[in-house]
């Protein structure tokens, strides 16, 4: 995608949102934002530089001087008024979501109500930020350890869950009396700018949130090592994930990283086929398969593993690929050409190497059908690779132990399900299993406000959640008072 020098005639356009007002990019140029449904243009978005960048920075550090003193009460406040105000427009925003990143109608809803949390958890977590009084060996010594916020936090979010990332990215940060900047993805720009309109209405201070939009591999740099941000926030691949840690540790920043996953589930033949399946259509197909912890890898005992394939291929190709407004559809376009060109790829080299289709495989418009893969193996790229689109692969085990081993077979880590009756081998299995994040019999997607998520090896580095978050986003100081000592 291209920036262009916008023109006269052109009616509908978002410039960057820096200290509270928008912003003219310095470069004059624009990109084009689609609706993944038919690639028509829905706006014109400024994109930014990294001279931009600098602005933006300054902006939160100039904020930070009086919004870093402010009360948790004032923080607590603007916050829950945003989930006051967010919650009066989900109508408004589910929209949004359907045109601006293709979401079915449920996705979005979730997505707003998942939104809706993160601020409402945020808001108390503002009165968490609390130290402790601690004993010490000298007499009259009174000992006591505080919490003060960082400074400046860049946060880069990603296009799958624009709303949810964004307000999960940006509320804890400012509940903890951190200002931001965020670099929004140059797919869903307008969600970020309507979230910073609820903080504005909010009353949040100018400055506080810094909005950025471009392409980040022209401008993520400069914000990730601008010598004035203290901590970095990243959603997205894993490739950009390990580029931004090494940049990080080279300048002695704290990151939080949520990257890809290829994330197994695991049917053991004692298991509810029922529920399991179910589980499994909606790990997979969920968001057309555009998750992070989409359960792209599905490892079941030989005993039903027939019975499981045909009843996950009738479930998927059940699965609406209507209008994205009704609430039976669950398959929307994937969001952009290089992405479809990505899941293409998947499938083609797969079947060129000899894998067997079960179901899907063909293309409606920009829309993936719910794709079943048999047959997969180590010289194909669905094995390893993430897909990021509506396809998985089923492989038969002979054991469980065959079943874990194969499931700790990769480089990542984010999440995976285990299916069975027996929770005698459930938590065994969970506690074995190289993941973040563990769902006994449930799918491999489920997030909430306040809980470790993230992963291990190329899955990301730390956890987000409101109880984390205050840890990674304050620096502990130790403070003491020497008293006079009476005898």
């Amino acid at each position: 995608m291209s920036a262009k020098t916008l023109q006269p005639a052109d009616v509908s356009r978002r410039d960057l949102w820096i200290g509270g007002k928008y912003v003219l990019p310095s470069s004059g140029e624009y990109f084009d934002d689609r609706n993944p449904q038919d690639d028509s243009v829905l706006a014109h978005i400024a994109a930014a530089t990294t001279q931009d960048i600098d602005v933006a920075v300054q902006a939160a550090q100039a904020a930070f001087a009086g919004y870093g003193r402010t009360l948790a009460s004032e923080r607590e406040a603007w916050l829950s008024r945003a989930a006051g105000i967010m919650e009066g427009r989900r109508e408004a925003l589910v929209e949004l979501l359907i045109d601006e990143v293709g979401s079915p109608v449920g996705k979005a809803q979730f997505e707003v109500q998942y939104a809706i949390g993160c601020l409402r958890a945020a808001a108390g977590a503002a009165r968490r930020v609390t130290g402790q009084t601690l004993p010490s060996d000298v007499p009259g010594r009174f000992s006591m350890s505080v919490r003060q916020p960082l400074g400046v936090v860049a946060a880069i979010s990603p296009f799958n869950v624009p709303l949810l990332k964004n307000a999960k990215l940006t509320s804890t940060p400012l509940a903890t009396g951190n200002t931001l900047v965020l670099l929004t993805s140059e797919e869903a720009p307008l969600v970020a700018h309507a979230l910073a309109d609820i903080y504005r209405e909010a009353g949040l201070p100018d400055g506080a949130l810094n909005i950025v939009t471009g392409f980040g591999e022209r401008i993520g740099d400069a914000l990730t090592t601008h010598p004035l941000v203290k901590a970095v926030m990243f959603t997205g691949s894993s490739r950009v994930g390990k580029h931004i840690a090494a940049l990080c540790g080279a300048r002695m920043k704290r990151v939080i990283l949520e990257l890809g996953g290829k994330s197994p589930m695991i049917v053991l033949a004692d298991a509810d086929l029922a529920q399991a399946v179910d589980a499994a259509a909606f790990s997979v197909f969920f968001f057309q398969g555009q998750a992070c912890m989409a359960a792209s890898r599905i490892y079941v005992e030989r005993p039903v593993y027939d019975t499981f394939c045909a009843m996950l291929k009738a479930r998927a190709e059940a699965l609406g690929l209507g209008d994205l407004r009704d609430p039976g559809t669950w398959i929307g376009p994937i969001i952009s050409e290089r992405q479809r060109s990505r899941v293409r790829h998947h499938i083609d080299d797969a079947m060129a190497k000899g894998a067997r289709v079960l179901t899907g495989g063909t293309w409606s418009g920009n829309r993936c059908r719910p794709t079943v893969l048999l047959g997969v193996d180590e010289n194909m790229t669905v094995c390893r690779e993430e897909t990021f689109g509506p396809v998985t692969s089923i492989y038969p085990v002979d054991s469980a132990d065959e079943a874990m081993r194969l499931a700790r077979d990769t480089a990542y880590g984010l999440s995976a399900a285990i299916h069975t009756r027996d929770i005698n081998k459930a938590l065994p299995m969970a506690l074995g299993i190289n993941s973040g994040m563990v769902h006994i019999n449930a799918p491999t997607i489920h997030d909430e406000p306040h809980v470790p998520f993230g992963g291990t090896g190329d899955s990301g580095f730390g956890r987000e959640g409101t109880d984390i978050d205050i840890d990674t986003l304050t620096e502990w100081k130790w403070i003491t008072v020497q008293m006079p000592v009476t005898r």
